[in-house]
Parts: C-alpha cells; sequence; structure tokens
C-alpha cells in the first residue's frame, strides 16, 4: 500500500525514526554509485559519541555518506541527515554535530545536509528560515557563507536535489520522494506503523485534520 501522504509520512519521526534513518543513508548512497562511478566512491562512514541525557549514558552511533574522489580518497562531499540526538537542544549529540558542522564548513568539502524532522531545534543559519516543515540544504564549499535552501510542508512532495562534486563535473540529482517510497516500500510502513497513535510532535488543528482524513479508517 502506499504511503498516505504527498511527500515525509509524519508517523515515521515518532515510531521508526532510527530505522527510517539507516535505510535512508543506504538508499541515497545506492543511488548515487552508478552516477558517480568510476571518478568518485561513496561510502557511509559513522562518529561516535556518548550521550548524557538520562541517568545512565548512552553510546550513540550515526552513519552519514561521503563522497570520495577516488583517485585521491579525497573528501568531495559530505551528506548527513539529521537525526533526534543533532537536534535535541543542548544534547551531546547536538554539540558532536555542530562540532562536525563547522569543521566541513571550514573545510574545502561541500556539505549536504537533510533535515526530515519536525521535532527538534532547527540548526543555526545565518538567515531565518522560511516557514515549512522539511529543509534540505546544498552548502558549496566555493559559494560559502551562501547556500541553496530547499523548504517544503507536510503536503507537499520531497524535492530533488543537487550533490555537488569537483569544479568542472555536473551535478548529480538525487530525487529525494523516489528515495523516500522505496524505503516505505521495503520497510513496510503502511502496516508497521501505528496510524491510530497521535503524531509526534503535533500539528495544529488545522493540520491534523488534513491528516486524519488522508488516513484509512
Amino acid at each position: 500500500m502506499p504511503a498516505p501522504f504527498p511527500g515525509m509520512d509524519p508517523f515515521i519521526e515518532g515510531q521508526a525514526w532510527a530505522d527510517f534513518h539507516a535505510r535512508l543513508i543506504t538508499d541515497i548512497s545506492d543511488i548515487l554509485v552508478p552516477n558517480l562511478r568510476p571518478r568518485y566512491a561513496v561510502r557511509v562512514e559513522e562518529r561516535a559519541y556518548i550521550e548524557h541525557q538520562s541517568s545512565i549514558p548512552e553510546h550513540v552511533r550515526e552513519t552519514f555518506l561521503v563522497v570520495h574522489e577516488h583517485a585521491t580518497m579525497e573528501v568531495i562531499t559530505v551528506i548527513e541527515v539529521l537525526s533526534l540526538g543533532n537536534k535535541r537542544a543542548g544534547s551531546d549529540g547536538q554539540r558532536e554535530y555542530l562540532t562536525k558542522r563547522e569543521s566541513i564548513l571550514q573545510s574545502a568539502a561541500h556539505l549536504v545536509e537533510l533535515d526530515l524532522l519536525r521535532g527538534g531545534q532547527r540548526l543555526p543559519t545565518i538567515e531565518p528560515l522560511p516557514v515549512a516543515d522539511y529543509f534540505a540544504f546544498v552548502c558549496r564549499a566555493y559559494d560559502r557563507p551562501e547556500a541553496q535552501v530547499y523548504a517544503w510542508t507536510l503536503r507537499q512532495s520531497l524535492p530533488t536535489i543537487p550533490i555537488p562534486l569537483n569544479r568542472g563535473d555536473p551535478d548529480v540529482l538525487l530525487d529525494l520522494q523516489n528515495g523516500f517510497t522505496r524505503v516505505y516500500d521495503r520497510a513496510g510502513y503502511d502496516y508497521s506503523l501505528d496510524y491510530r497513535q497521535p503524531v509526534q510532535p503535533a500539528f495544529a488543528a488545522r493540520e491534523a485534520e488534513w491528516i486524519a482524513a488522508r488516513l484509512p479508517s
């Protein structure tokens, strides 16, 4: 059964985010490799930290993608899908991510950042963001501090965004909607998500009514 929404499914955030994050990272890699070989290699990489938000410290591992120039293994582009911990205000996860983000922005690498979470604290930007539920940022090394901002709401499909490479090489286009649809179908979210539960974080009344109207009875 297809997803009941035109783009992101807001029920994933509160029920299956870790699973979705892992599947989406893998799917994006699978999409990119045929379009980047043999000049570039795509690797799933990992960072680890200890989160102290509860009485028992938690060891956390987060994955992200790195596009390398194959001949030199130089880092060309880093692709991040934000996690719940990255957006939790004052958390170790947020501090770790902001440190990593600043390091990338000070380097010669491009950064592509996907914020597919409505909840949590939006990460800092130079200019105010438009009103939207979801964002994608394409920060080209040679255009900084400017960045391309893609913003959309729950009622819209996910955009197609460019993945920048070395100067002289054309961008590779990443169709986020197709990626989301594949992940949704392969994960079986149509039956494994509990659509009887309230959406977290909650919507205002008008959007909540729209969501309810789209769900199977």
